[in-house]
């Protein structure tokens, strides 16, 4: 506190008033004092005596020790804490402010309230010391003040206790609305195939999307990104790696105007043809579409222009990572001893960024070429490339198989479309399956395949 003073004459934020009331009120009251075990901690009290008795109160409880004044009184003289906190006349001063302990939650909220503003303040201080070190990588200052700040704003997320009667009874809610008002769980692919098998991409999942280059890993998951985003009008956010924003223009207008990418590239268009274009530049043009294409970002890169779009926007419906092998952990050149244990780290910090912002993030990933030493090319789960923790970390493994990849040579005049299974080879909350799906090379598109 002291050095907070120091470069600051203002009062820092507390109430003492508050504090002493929530101390009285679980010395005198065993509810109160389960109340404020669930949600208080030692460090959200200002002052050190209060911190010493509520520390110590902590400890008899563990102890079953019996809680009053007198015990209280008893457990700190033994202990050599009772001058430190002001002595026996402290105590007995505590509980004669009789409190409501009804409104126990509202002071606690009340001192939590100006916990987390002081910490606001210590963490401003910090982050200007940070600027002046300049023997630390700047992407490692960054990180961990973005990381201490993310630590502010989710400070109620180890409350979010329910008990086994809250939790089932809200479940039951939820089903019981569904069968009133059916609907998908999660967010709709566009391939009523692919959603009968996972109902939907669901909020929080990390889903990976593999398969060997030329496969049409992203333009399906541009598939999947325009198909929400037409249903749904929530906002895409695509990091490609790999192709400049441009290129995955081009692949949408040519997706959804149905005009081959070379021609529209080239400007040769008929008359109806430019109309056609017109049409659909103006409705792409207000789908909450964001593309960035930084080559080689970094998680924190990542997490950053995520919290960007979300207070531009306020909500995200899909995040797509185009692809997994061209990340880095760390921004620059920084490189762990191994791609696998770094991959590794990435996955799992996909992961919890999925579970922070309660958005379901698509990543891209590469297969390796023990897929094409094997007479049967269909891929399984340990053909992803440097696959470290992918498969243990994603909660949907989808996988691209596409036979006239491997036949180009050959004349498929009894069969001309180009048909490819996605083959689901993991799912946390669901069936494993294959999804078949037409492939159209010349728009670079995936369609459904017509039920007979």
């Amino acid at each position: 506190m002291e050095d907070l003073k120091k470069w600051d004459k203002k009062p820092l934020p507390h109430n003492a008033l508050a504090e002493r009331t929530i101390l009285s009120a679980i010395i005198t009251s065993t509810d109160a004092l389960e109340i404020a075990l669930q949600t208080l901690k030692v460090k959200t009290f200002y002052f050190k005596s209060h911190q010493e008795i509520y520390r110590t109160i902590i400890e008899m409880y563990q102890k079953n020790i019996p809680i009053d004044v007198l015990t209280l009184n008893t457990y700190l003289q033994d202990n050599g804490y009772l001058e430190s906190i002001g002595g026996i006349d402290f105590l007995t001063n505590l509980v004669t402010e009789i409190p409501n302990v009804t409104y126990i939650d509202d002071y606690i909220e009340l001192i939590q309230d100006k916990f987390i503003r002081l910490s606001l303040i210590k963490l401003g201080y910090a982050a200007i010391n940070s600027g002046y070190i300049t023997n630390l990588p700047l992407d490692s200052v960054l990180k961990n003040v973005e990381t201490e700040f993310f630590t502010l704003t989710n400070r109620n997320s180890s409350l979010n206790i329910s008990s086994n009667a809250e939790l089932f009874a809200n479940i039951f809610s939820q089903i019981k609305q569904k069968s009133l008002n059916p609907s998908m769980a999660g967010l709709s692919s566009g391939f009523y195939d692919l959603d009968a098998l996972t109902q939907g991409f669901q909020k929080s999942d990390l889903i990976i999307v593999a398969g060997r280059p030329s496969m049409g890993k992203t333009a399906l998951c541009l598939n999947f990104a325009i198909n929400i985003l037409k249903s749904t009008k929530l906002p895409v956010l695509f990091f490609s790696l790999e192709m400049s924003k441009e290129q995955l223009a081009y692949r949408i207008l040519s997706c959804e105007t149905n005009i081959n990418n070379f021609r529209l590239k080239s400007g040769n268009l008929q008359t109806d043809e430019w109309v056609q274009l017109n049409n659909n530049m103006q409705t792409l043009s207000n789908l909450p579409l964001f593309i960035d294409d930084t080559p080689n970002p970094s998680i924190a890169v990542i997490r950053s222009k995520i919290k960007s779009i979300l207070f531009e926007q306020n909500q995200i419906g899909l995040i797509v990572i185009d692809y997994l092998q061209l990340m880095s952990q760390f921004q620059g050149n920084s490189k762990t001893e191994s791609r696998v244990q770094e991959l590794s780290q990435i996955t799992r910090s996909l992961k919890i960024i999925a579970r922070e912002f309660n958005v379901p993030i698509i990543a891209l990933s590469q297969l390796s070429r023990n897929v094409e030493t094997r007479v049967n090319k269909r891929p399984i789960l340990s053909d992803l490339r440097e696959s470290g923790s992918i498969e243990q970390d994603a909660d949907l493994v989808m996988m691209l198989y596409r036979e006239n990849y491997y036949n180009l040579q050959s004349k498929q005049d009894t069969n001309p479309k180009d048909i490819t299974e996605l083959i689901i080879v993991k799912q946390r909350n669901g069936p494993l399956g294959v999804v078949d799906l037409e492939f159209d090379s010349k728009y670079t598109k995936f369609l459904n395949i017509p039920t007979d």
